[in-house]
């Protein structure tokens, strides 16, 4: 019979470190896009203006970010 050792490591996930985060946005009613940025701001301005010449209210945000999963020490 052989015997085994178990070995539990707790594990964290986290923002890769060479990467941002980037926020976009398109709108529900047409194929408008926002520019892609990591400034959030910066698309929700986008967003606005569209709203401004279009009247378009509604859009579909997203922020997309890079992850890692690394030992918890």
């Amino acid at each position: 019979m052989s015997r085994s050792v178990l070995r539990y490591v707790r594990h964290r996930i986290t923002q890769h470190p060479d990467t941002d985060v980037t926020f976009e946005a398109e709108c529900l009613h047409c194929k408008w896009q926002a520019q892609p940025s990591t400034d959030t701001a910066a698309v929700d301005v986008e967003c606005m203006s569209h709203t401004g010449r279009s009247n378009h209210r509604g859009f579909r945000r997203i922020c997309t970010s890079f992850a890692m999963v690394v030992r918890d020490e």
